[in-house]
């Protein structure tokens, strides 16, 4: 099992069991996690799933696609770390993902 962690505003991380095939957005929600809004429901048409990955990921993780990079647009903040966590699919490469919501 894929383990997910995320950083949370207070600087605490909570990490979550997530399947191969989930998304980090619906870990995210499936487990409550503050900041992480995902109103579209992951169609990639919003920016409410902003996340910053962890450097030691983001090779991993690779850039965003074309459409995300279009709704990265209307986020704020956005650094070159930054992805719509509805796009990150989970794999077993990405066991102790780190990410922080924007």
């Amino acid at each position: 099992m894929t383990k997910i962690n995320f950083v949370v505003s207070d600087g605490s991380v909570s990490e979550f069991d997530a399947q191969n095939g989930d998304t980090v957005m619906e870990v995210a929600t499936r487990n409550g996690v503050s900041g992480i809004e995902a109103d579209c429901g992951g169609s990639c048409s919003c920016a409410t799933c902003h996340v910053y990955v962890d450097e030691a990921f983001r090779d991993l993780v690779g850039p965003p696609n074309v459409n995300e990079e279009q709704m990265l647009e209307f986020a704020d903040d956005v650094r070159p770390e930054s992805r719509l966590s509805c796009q990150i699919k989970v794999t077993d490469e990405l066991n102790g993902l780190k990410v922080t919501p924007a």
